[in-house]
């Protein structure tokens, strides 16, 4: 199991996810909706704003702080913070 850092010391496993997106677009505003709604959504971001929703292979929606650009780079294999031990 391989996990990557979501910020503020929070780890999703990397096999899990399926997509890292944007929060802006209405289709993921209505996701992030049912998911709660549901009680499939973990909120990750310590009260900041959102800026990577991060699905899973379980249906559920994790909200990160982190840009998506750098939950994908943490993703695709840089473990600057030593996220696999």
């Amino acid at each position: 199991m391989r996990l990557i850092n979501i910020g503020f010391g929070n780890m999703v496993n990397a096999e899990r996810v399926i997509a890292i997106v944007s929060p802006e677009s209405a289709p993921i505003k209505r996701i992030i909706r049912e998911a709660e709604d549901k009680g499939n959504l973990i909120n990750a971001t310590y009260g900041r704003r959102t800026r990577a929703v991060i699905v899973t292979d379980s249906d559920h929606i994790v909200l990160s702080a982190l840009q998506t650009e750098t939950v994908a780079a943490r993703l695709g294999g840089s473990n600057e913070e030593g996220s696999d031990e």
